[in-house]
């Protein structure tokens, strides 16, 4: 049992604290980036067209799902700046993993939210793009191409962030395991 507690130190060294510190605010920038893309791009979405002789306007706003996407996306950019600043002051105070288990519900939690609202845009973008033929839906993306692009980049930034806090997610838990009862 001696030996095994040898190999596997409970305190890990300074330079692997340091590089998981790194890793931290690294992933954490970019989740800021790829959120505020994300909903810029969404914000900023409009196409009008004819269609038919009849004009049609595409806007986020016209979709809750757009809506929600649009708003998801804001909401962990503005939580993930908030993350960033504590984990600054998490570095400064120390590590202390009942902290880092906090982190790791806020970053569930900001995970969660950002795979709620992409999945639900992809959904809603599936049907614009191919329609439903079962319930006689046409596809709309043959006629506000640009629109359907904007929010397909938008979708797919608001997937990277995702995969950028499943990633702080790990990390904040591997930290927090080290909780003693």
């Amino acid at each position: 049992m001696a030996s095994l507690e040898a190999k596997f130190p409970q305190n890990p060294p300074l330079k692997t604290q340091k590089l998981v510190l790194g890793a931290q605010i690294g992933l954490r920038i970019l989740t800021i980036a790829f959120t505020l893309a994300a909903t810029w791009v969404v914000l900023t979405s409009r196409q009008s067209t004819m269609a038919f002789g009849i004009p049609v306007d595409a806007r986020y706003s016209y979709s809750p799902t757009f809506k929600f996407l649009a708003f998801a996306n804001a909401i962990v950019c503005v939580l993930s700046v908030l993350s960033l600043l504590l984990v600054f002051f998490l570095c400064r105070q120390g590590s202390n993993p009942v902290k880092f288990y906090y982190l790791f519900l806020h970053d569930l939690s900001m995970t969660l939210l950002v795979l709620a609202g992409s999945a639900a845009a992809t959904a809603e973008g599936n049907i614009g793009r191919n329609g439903n033929t079962h319930s006689g839906w046409m596809p709309v993306c043959d006629y506000v191409g640009k629109f359907c692009n904007k929010m397909t980049t938008s979708v797919i930034l608001s997937y990277l962030a995702f995969a950028c806090l499943v990633m702080l997610t790990i990390l904040s838990a591997s930290n927090s395991r080290l909780i003693q009862v």
